[in-house]
């Protein structure tokens, strides 16, 4: 009996949601299946374009400037002698370069055709709030027994790791966050009774509290970023923002009693830094990095050039002219990545592709900002959060766009982006 096309499709678009679904699983504790999960829904989703003739989503702005942006980073990763073009290379750049694609493809084919319903974006969105609880749950355990689950303690600098080895807790729980708390916490103030009204503000007050108790300083930045912006689009919830903002600093100054690990990471450590910033690990980081772009300011070193050309004595001049002092490797300033993705865009393909990579940030901004002219979806909003807390270009990042971290940027995206793409 011949399978009709129709029938054909919506198989496939189901197992493409349910292989979504499976990837903050992934992302949580098995990237493979999170790898696995990601290519097949991306061959899938251009298997049913191609028999649809359907290239509409190619066309869109973000995904365009997205294929420049990455067309730049993949040339600019070639290893070319001849013309004067010195990189990481294959081993190192190349291949790693050339497989960004999947996660451009991932997000337009979630956009596009898994996410078209309202259901199956509700079911992404449970699957996001439940990864968020799951390391709330965890970092509360390993504040309270001193392990996780998983028998892991605090790191050795006092931050909590919740469900992970290392501290990773703090900054996806910061951007997850408020995707996660303010449908619930809206829903509880839309209604009438006065304990549903203190639910939704102890929800708040609790995700605060647990974001000052990780004990990771950009989570603390990013959560109070995304309070800024709740109270700033949302004016019912403003005087839960005040109080999450009040109790969350009453949590802050009882951690040298309550967490003194917490202090001293949160506390003592950041006043360190903030000092003498250029000779913190971060401002050695950050100065070797702009050198290296300006050493190469056309194509830059390639993806993964930083990590493979940092320890070259070249790049420790600092800018005497700025005050700023020569880096040394020994008070950090070289690692895998510049900790910072505008950073690393410059060293990875010089200025063209910081230009390139800022476009792709407003494209994608403008992309999925809510229409502030009616009444705002509560998930629309948090996914936007979460997104625009990925994006801003201040602070500490992972390497853009390595899995772990940013497989959870292009989840969001997928949610915050329209979910249709007209024919």
């Amino acid at each position: 009996m011949k399978i009709s096309p129709f029938f054909l499709r919506t198989d496939l678009r189901r197992v493409g949601l349910i292989a979504t679904l499976l990837v903050p699983l992934g992302l949580l504790h098995a990237l493979v299946l999170a790898e696995i999960c990601i290519v097949v829904t991306d061959i899938m989703f251009l298997t049913v374009m191609v028999k649809e003739r359907n290239f509409t989503w190619a066309r869109q702005p973000w995904f365009v400037v997205a294929l420049i942006w990455w067309g730049w980073l993949v040339l600019c990763t070639l290893r070319l002698p001849e013309i004067g073009l010195v990189t990481a290379g294959w081993r190192m750049g190349f291949l790693g370069a050339l497989i960004v694609i999947r996660l451009l493809l991932f997000a337009v084919a979630l956009q596009s055709w898994v996410l078209t319903t309202p259901r199956a974006r509700r079911a992404l969105w449970l699957m996001l709030a439940l990864s968020c609880l799951w390391i709330g749950i965890e970092s509360w355990q390993q504040y309270l027994t001193g392990h996780n689950i998983f028998g892991d303690p605090r790191w050795s600098d006092g931050a909590l790791t919740g469900p992970f080895f290392k501290p990773r807790a703090g900054a996806l729980y910061g951007h997850l966050l408020f995707a996660a708390v303010l449908p619930p916490m809206m829903w509880l103030y839309g209604r009438t009774r006065s304990w549903q009204h203190f639910a939704g503000l102890g929800l708040a007050v609790l995700g605060v509290a647990t974001a000052v108790l990780i004990g990771q300083r950009m989570a603390m930045v990013d959560v109070a970023v995304s309070l800024m912006l709740v109270a700033l689009f949302v004016a019912p919830l403003r005087g839960v923002v005040t109080i999450a903002v009040v109790v969350g600093a009453l949590v802050l100054a009882a951690t040298p009693i309550i967490s003194p690990p917490t202090y001293g990471k949160l506390v003592g450590e950041t006043y360190r830094n903030l000092s003498h910033f250029s000779l913190s690990p971060y401002g050695e980081l950050y100065t070797r990095g702009i050198t290296m772009g300006l050493a190469s300011p056309w194509h830059g070193w390639g993806y993964n050039g930083f990590r493979a050309f940092c320890p070259q004595e070249r790049f420790a001049t600092g800018f005497p002219a700025f005050g700023v002092a020569p880096t040394k490797i020994a008070l950090g300033a070289c690692n895998l990545h510049p900790h910072n993705y505008y950073v690393q865009a410059l060293t990875d393909a010089g200025v063209p592709g910081l230009i390139l990579f800022i476009l792709l940030n407003l494209a994608w901004l403008k992309a999925v900002v809510p229409n502030f002219s009616r009444a705002i979806a509560p998930m629309q909003l948090g996914v936007f959060i979460g997104v625009g807390t990925f994006l801003w270009p201040f602070g500490s990042t992972d390497e853009f766009p390595t899995l772990y971290m940013l497989g959870w940027f292009f989840l969001l995206l997928a949610l915050a982006l329209p979910s249709r793409v007209r024919r």
